[in-house]
């Protein structure tokens, strides 16, 4: 998949939620909820914040990095994030996934809805056999969203990526295509 066809993608609907392509039109819009979240993604993840970072984001998207939009159907607003990165096809046909919400529609249930539009996108879509999540054992929140939408604990990664410029332990969840369709 392209760059172009990837931003060309039309937008997964859910009962609530929309799921699309995030595109450069939507970068005052993403910095403004970034910067209103800062609180909520301490210290788990730092969203890009300023032009600069965002324009790096959206910049990579292609076929191996899907930056994708969760839009709330009620309001057009941000709801949130999802990154599918690390895309393989092949004979692993697996990705890295990772999510974050943005206030004020945290805790509201949308980030799961979003998360089966996200994996009916990797599954269906993309092609995909594996996504794996890879979660701070504090993020207690993620850690409950992920293993609500069917994603199984396989491990624990001690220093295993660097945020706010500490290498965090993580925990390793994975969902395969054949338990999401079960």
């Amino acid at each position: 998949m392209s760059a172009a066809s990837f931003s060309e993608l039309p937008p997964l609907l859910g009962p609530r939620a929309a799921l699309r392509p995030a595109q450069a039109a939507d970068r005052a819009a993403f910095i403004a909820a970034a910067q209103a979240s800062v609180t909520l993604h301490s210290p788990w993840v730092t969203a890009p914040s300023d032009e600069a970072a965002f324009d790096a984001w959206i910049k990579n998207a292609g076929p191996s990095f899907h930056p994708l939009l969760l839009v709330s159907q009620d309001d057009g607003g941000l709801v949130g994030v999802y990154n599918l990165s690390q895309i393989v096809l092949g004979n692993f046909c697996s990705a890295y996934l990772g999510a974050y919400a943005f206030a004020p529609y945290a805790g509201r249930g949308l980030m799961a809805e979003g998360l089966g539009l996200l994996l009916q996108h990797a599954f269906d879509r993309v092609g995909l056999h594996r996504v794996e999540a890879n979660i701070q054992p504090g993020n207690t929140r993620s850690l409950r969203l992920f293993e609500r939408g069917g994603f199984k604990l396989e491990g624990r990664s001690p220093r295993y990526l660097r945020i706010n410029g500490e290498w965090c332990d993580h925990e390793r969840w994975a969902l395969t295509v054949e338990d999401w369709r079960a």
